[in-house]
């Protein structure tokens, strides 16, 4: 038995910004590979995806898990209808929780693309 067929998508602002693409680009090539290689993960696996890769926050945001070496970063997303992700941004992470402003950004960019996308799925 097979279960959804996940498609991971970029968030887009409006102005046509699109904060994880900034932020892979800002990346060096080792730690570009080891989170698209994540992403790749996330993509396969979608609400399977558990710890040490993937974790709930709170108002239907996870967060994905990337290390490289001993930086830690964090790709918020969500899930859209039955099969996408929605990926919206991501951050160094520094502290031991996720930062509430990260969480609260993730959590506007979801209700953008709902006003923007709701309609049309």
């Amino acid at each position: 038995m097979t279960g959804p067929h996940w498609r991971v998508v970029f968030y887009e602002k409006e102005d046509g910004r699109c904060p994880i693409a900034e932020f892979l680009d800002g990346l060096g090539s080792k730690e570009r590979a080891k989170v698209l290689a994540v992403i790749d993960l996330l993509e396969e696996e979608g609400s399977r995806l558990r710890r040490p890769y993937a974790g709930f926050l709170r108002d239907g945001i996870y967060e994905l898990r990337v290390r490289v070496s001993r930086v830690r970063y964090r790709v918020l997303y969500f899930f859209y209808s039955r099969t996408d992700i929605v990926l919206t941004h991501s951050f160094r992470k520094k502290s031991k929780s996720a930062p509430k402003n990260e969480i609260a950004r993730a959590a506007r960019y979801r209700k953008d693309w709902m006003r923007r996308y709701h309609a049309n799925a």
